[in-house]
């Protein structure tokens, strides 16, 4: 046969009679892989229907997320990824197996593992007893984590200090980056001067009230693609709890906010989890849209998270009661993770249908488990990912949206409650 067309490349790949891959003819020739446990070249006008492995470019792009081969080699070296056969040109020969392998990697690299602890979790052979030590090595990297979100958060804090800085304070702005120039920060008296300067800055906001608007404009990312009503509720929340972060954890499902403005002006049920977030609601607003509120741990001793989560365990009429509301109506909640989790099992099930589920409930392991599991649900949602929530910012997310639909004119005593 024809030695192979000049820039085809011979893998070494091999053939045999028992392969189900099927070929057919094309123009050029190339060397296949089926099998490496016998090499026969094969030159003709072949073309590859299916294969069984892959080569390493092939891994990549069935993994994606910027993986390259340099990647995959080091990850060899590493040990993350196991040793492979190679072909009779020397190349690695991967699996589906090798696909799923190094999919883990990338998505634990993404939550922020070190490959080091990558490779110990993976390569865990008991899956009933965590390994110690490697426990007590996350552990520490967990306690590095948040030295080093401390330590951000304090420049950040410096930052906002500067730049947040509403009009009648920016005249002192200029004086005080030229100052900040000027600081010996490495001497003790530097530090000192540093000290004096903050204290020169924080005198000019005792001569007038602070414009949070202004201060927002300043120090809030790029929110254009937002509309004006998610963009008033975004600056709601951060107002709220005092973090500009916050705004990169907010997710809203698409027509969020159309479903929640139409059951709201159609006068629906409002349910809590707990008599603190009803406390917390704009009682006057909903009641001249002619929403009810309702409290579905309706118990006045509970105000604490572990108080809401242990009594919805406790007492299962709060579960019925949850599978007997209104279809349209909009769920609040704040403090007990189980409770948006059997929202989101009746929601699967088709049991209840919400005009939207306010899901920010507290906690570290069952708080950010409901709300990934909320955010796979067909239902309308609007949630924080993560641990961050809490009945304060679960009400003031359906105050923010209520205040949208009716105005508040410089005196509102018309607005008194029903």
């Amino acid at each position: 046969m024809n030695a192979p067309p000049k820039g085809v490349r011979n893998f070494g790949l091999t053939a045999n009679s028992r392969t189900n891959s099927k070929l057919k003819f094309s123009q050029y020739a190339f060397t296949v892989n089926f099998d490496i446990s016998v090499n026969v070249k094969v030159w003709g006008r072949l073309r590859i229907m299916k294969t069984q492995h892959l080569t390493i470019k092939e891994l990549t792009d069935a993994v994606g997320g910027g993986v390259t081969p340099r990647m995959v080699r080091h990850y060899h070296k590493l040990g993350l990824l196991p040793t492979v056969p190679r072909s009779r040109g020397n190349y690695r020969l991967y699996t589906e197996q090798d696909v799923r392998r190094l999919q883990r990697v990338m998505a634990l690299k993404q939550q922020g593992f070190q490959l080091s602890h990558i490779r110990q979790l993976l390569d865990s052979h008991s899956e009933e007893t965590p390994d110690s030590a490697l426990i007590t090595q996350l552990t520490q990297q967990y306690h590095s984590v948040i030295q080093q979100i401390t330590r951000l958060r304090q420049t950040a804090s410096a930052l906002e200090g500067l730049l947040g800085r509403d009009r009648p304070c920016q005249m002192v702005q200029a004086e005080a980056l030229a100052q900040l120039k000027q600081l010996d920060v490495d001497a003790q008296a530097g530090l000192g001067k540093l000290d004096r300067l903050w204290l020169d800055l924080d005198a000019q906001t005792t001569t007038h009230p602070e414009s949070f608007t202004e201060s927002l404009q300043h120090l809030l990312p790029d929110l254009s693609h937002y509309s004006e009503i998610t963009i008033h509720l975004l600056h709601q929340l951060v107002l709220a709890c005092g973090d500009v972060s916050l705004v990169n954890s907010v997710r809203l499902s698409q027509g969020a906010i159309a479903s929640v403005r139409d059951a709201l002006t159609a006068g629906c049920t409002v349910i809590t989890d707990v008599p603190v977030i009803t406390a917390a609601l704009d009682q006057t607003r909903l009641a001249h849209l002619g929403c009810s509120v309702k409290t579905l741990i309706d118990d006045p001793h509970i105000t604490g998270v572990d108080e809401a989560e242990a009594a919805f365990w406790a007492d299962k009429q709060w579960q019925q009661q949850l599978q007997e509301i209104p279809p349209g109506s909009v769920l609040v909640v704040g403090y007990a993770p189980s409770v948006l989790l059997k929202i989101c099992q009746f929601i699967e099930q088709k049991q209840i249908q919400p005009a939207l589920a306010i899901g920010m409930p507290i906690g570290f392991s069952h708080a950010p488990a409901a709300k990934r599991k909320l955010m796979t649900t067909d239902s309308p949602y609007i949630t924080i990912q993560g641990s961050l929530g809490g009945g304060l910012l679960a009400a003031v997310t359906l105050n923010a949206l209520v205040e949208t639909l009716i105005e508040k004119p410089d005196c509102h005593c018309y607005l008194t409650r029903l």
